[in-house]
């Protein structure tokens, strides 16, 4: 199976397991979904690890473990109920697969580059993933954690912006304007690339780029809030808001 398939299948489990909570975070998730099926299926070597710091789209990343083989896919129908190993936000205590747990925005980077640290100082030669949302990085701790990334030399960070415009407010122009992103990275000294975050050859190339870097990575991808699903494309509202039974059904046939 290609990674656009597996990609087909990720999304359909994102909308599962969102329609089976009757809540959850569908537009995020489905705008990251090709960025962790490549780090899962292509990028991620033995020692790896992945931090999801946009922990509510944590729907992408359950549905690419499950592809994995970390845990049954059945288990995708009790995405946040009440005693399950999928709740709202990863956690590495229950779930498998999981190696940070996330969901407080902006603290992901600030873990990753703890783990890339300890890697520099055990020589391994492996590297840490971080993926963050456009809105997270709005939080202060974030630069703070780039300014850290740049002053330890941690090359060993990859991070991608998951860079899809709109937060659960609105957009991030009208909210809290970010842009220039690349510019503000490259401020803080960090090796910048943007790049199509729905094109696997775009994403892969660009890992493979920033793995022969001095200083931390930051991939910017330009993704599409509810990428697959039409209607939810580009839509706000849809930020944090599950499916009804007809809207789950359509959504489905867009993806299959």
């Amino acid at each position: 199976m290609d990674l656009k398939e597996i990609a087909k299948e990720v999304r359909k489990d994102i909308l599962l397991e969102v329609y089976s909570a009757k809540s959850g975070h569908p537009g995020g998730s489905l705008s990251c979904a090709d960025i962790l099926t490549a780090i899962y299926f292509e990028l991620l070597n033995e020692g790896d690890k992945v931090v999801l710091s946009k922990g509510h789209a944590s729907p992408a990343l359950y549905a690419v473990l499950a592809e994995k083989g970390f845990f049954p896919k059945e288990e995708l129908e009790n995405f946040r109920k009440l005693g399950s190993i999928l709740q709202g936000h990863p956690s590495s205590r229950s779930t498998p697969g999981v190696d940070v747990s996330s969901g407080s925005l902006g603290q992901g980077l600030s873990v990753a580059n703890g783990i890339a640290l300890a890697f520099k100082i055990d020589k391994k030669d492996n590297f840490v993933y971080v993926i963050l949302g456009d809105g997270e990085i709005q939080e202060g701790q974030i630069w703070e954690a780039a300014m850290t990334s740049n002053h330890y030399h941690l090359n060993n960070v990859i991070a991608f912006l998951d860079y899809n415009k709109l937060q659960i407010d609105g957009s991030n122009d009208d909210v809290m304007t970010v842009a220039p992103v690349d510019k503000k990275f490259e401020a803080f000294g960090w090796y910048v690339q943007r790049i199509n975050g729905h094109d696997f050859d775009s994403i892969i190339t660009a890992v493979n780029k920033a793995k022969n870097q001095n200083k931390p990575s930051m991939i910017i991808a330009d993704t599409i809030k509810g990428k697959g699903v039409p209607f939810m494309e580009n839509q706000v509202a849809w930020h944090g808001k599950a499916p009804n039974e007809e809207q789950y059904k359509e959504a489905l046939n867009f993806v299959k």
